[in-house]
């Protein structure tokens, strides 16, 4: 943390949330930290609202993630082990409720690449390619990021126990690739957010296609209201 920039967790999370949050109506967005020591008993969580709220995770807005995240900094202790199937499965839960097609979840995870439930995210990712949902990994650091490749299934569609995921629906990106050399934030923000962002719309349409869920026809003009010509129009 820097007075004086933000961390590369923080360019992320703001690069590719202040364009998803326009998708949102509410601009209501719950998230979560995952591996750290919490106040006052030292409990280790892999899965705890930034916000300190349990009953509302919700934050308003990615400037109110952003704040609930610097000030969680402030009050736990990062902790290993790195486990990401938590979170998955606790999107896929909320996800899983919703099959009309009214509703598609977009989970960001930025992390350093440690992992330490290879196996159980895998089943996770499964599990959820079924779901109206896509996963967004961010890598930040200089780890190599094999497993983060792993996942992603540009290549090798992610399988567990012989049962492939039926979509996919990960795109990991590793941050110092879009990191500008001039040190310009707002151009390294920019080609992070296109990059990250490329593979959501076919994700959604993919799910769409696959229920034949068709998009709801445009509101129609009511007759009434609409000035024919050489009529003035009220404002």
């Amino acid at each position: 943390m820097s007075p004086y920039q933000l961390s590369a967790y923080a360019m992320a999370l703001k690069a590719v949330g202040e364009i998803i949050q326009d998708y949102d109506s509410d601009k209501l967005f719950p998230a979560y930290g995952f591996g750290a020591k919490l106040p006052p008993e030292g409990r280790i969580s892999h899965q705890f609202p930034l916000n300190n709220n349990d009953e509302d995770p919700n934050c308003a807005g990615i400037e109110g993630v952003l704040e609930s995240y610097l000030e969680s900094l402030r009050t736990v202790q990062l902790y290993g082990p790195t486990y990401f199937a938590p979170v998955i499965n606790q999107v896929a839960r909320a996800a899983a409720k919703i099959s009309d097609g009214s509703q598609y979840y977009v989970l960001l995870i930025i992390t350093d690449g440690v992992i330490s439930d290879m196996t159980q995210t895998k089943e996770a990712i499964v599990s959820a390619s079924s779901l109206p949902m896509s996963i967004i990994i961010v890598g930040v650091g200089p780890a190599m990021f094999e497993a983060m490749e792993e996942l992603d299934g540009d290549d090798v569609r992610v399988s567990f126990r012989g049962r492939y995921a039926e979509r996919d629906i990960v795109q990991f990106v590793p941050f110092r690739d879009y990191v500008d050399r001039s040190g310009n934030q707002v151009l390294s923000m920019a080609r992070l957010a296109k990059d990250v962002l490329a593979e959501i719309p076919e994700q959604l349409l993919s799910y769409m296609r696959t229920r034949d869920i068709q998009p709801r026809p445009p509101p129609t003009t009511n007759p009434s209201l609409t000035p024919t010509p050489g009529q003035p129009s009220e404002a």
